[in-house]
């Protein structure tokens, strides 16, 4: 493939890209998440260039992204409490695993063959303009190369995937930094399968009940659940109140005086959230592919669990 095109986030760019998708091109564009690398969610061909371009397993399933709940519904089979969260955060950085209806065209390349489908509709206009003007589901996982830091720029992209996709749509910085939440509603009880953009305490106070994490099975139910994931280049060490000799230290909050870098300075985990794969990403460069990093702990609270789940998949021992 020849050099990834950057296009403009208007009606000209949009067009183009979705006559790349129809093509069954790849084409990354962004949510308010992070960058997706799109392609059309019925096309077998299609969804295998994302397995081949992202070097990523097969047996690790993709997100449909869709235009409204409407949609969503044709493919996915959507119980009480699925539209009942659909109905309070969509558009907007959620996932739902649900039972897949039954002729939906979805290729099982999507699924990995599972009896399940992991649904979003993002809330970013450009996502959404793009979805309109294909017309269809689009499987998006982030646009990176597998097991690696997840992109919020669309220089990040090329930076992976240069000449491995046919485009990028250029809509700036995503705003919320880490992939969607995941719930999976099927079997008749939600339980959150990654935590995420939308904090797991406003799911359970929508559903009216504690919201349990099920721990991911031998085979993946839904995206993000390999031990191993979002790493750096760099060997990453958690919980480090002060940095080590050698070591690119990532701080949290105003006690972190010295930190090359610092998710907040003021401890806001909304900021931390928007800059934690940027900073990975610089904090990566700084100390070089034999070089370390260590990251100051980050509360378990809010948008803190997708934090530091993010943290502990980028610091597990890579296979």
């Amino acid at each position: 493939m020849t050099q990834t095109v950057t296009l403009p986030p208007d009606p000209e760019g949009i067009a183009r890209a979705a006559a790349l998708l129809r093509a069954g091109d790849l084409v990354a564009f962004p949510t308010e998440t992070v960058y997706g690398l799109g392609a059309d969610a019925g096309d077998d061909a299609a969804v295998a260039r994302i397995f081949a371009a992202k070097e990523r397993p097969r047996f690790n399933p993709l997100i449909a992204h869709l235009p409204d709940a409407s949609s969503a519904a044709d493919i996915g089979a959507m119980d009480e409490a699925a539209a009942r969260l659909a109905a309070a955060f969509w558009p907007g950085p959620l996932t739902l695993v649900v039972a897949l209806q039954a002729g939906a065209r979805i290729s099982q390349l999507v699924t990995a063959g599972l009896a399940t489908v992991a649904l979003r509709v993002p809330a970013h206009p450009v996502a959404r303009d793009l979805l309109a003007a294909f017309g269809g589901p689009l499987a998006a996982p982030s646009a990176n190369p597998s097991g690696r830091v997840s992109p919020t720029t669309a220089a990040h992209v090329r930076d992976g995937l240069d000449g491995r996709i046919a485009a990028v749509i250029d809509g700036g910085a995503c705003a919320v930094g880490v992939e969607s939440t995941i719930v999976a509603t099927d079997g008749g009880r939600a339980r959150l399968l990654r935590p995420g953009g939308l904090p797991a305490e406003a799911i359970a106070e929508c559903l009216g009940a504690p919201l349990p994490t099920e721990a991911p099975g031998q085979v993946p139910a839904a995206p993000g659940q390999l031990a191993s994931h979002y790493a750096p280049g760099a060997r990453l060490r958690l919980d480090a109140r002060a940095p080590e000799s050698g070591e690119v230290w990532i701080g949290f909050g105003p006690g972190c005086a010295g930190a090359a870098f610092n998710l907040s300075p003021a401890g806001d985990m909304v900021e931390a959230a928007a800059n934690l794969f940027a900073m990975l990403r610089a904090a990566d460069a700084r100390a070089g592919p034999q070089g370390r990093i260590a990251a100051a702990p980050v509360p378990e609270r809010g948008l803190g669990h997708a934090i530091n789940d993010r943290l502990a998949r980028a610091a597990a021992p890579r296979p």
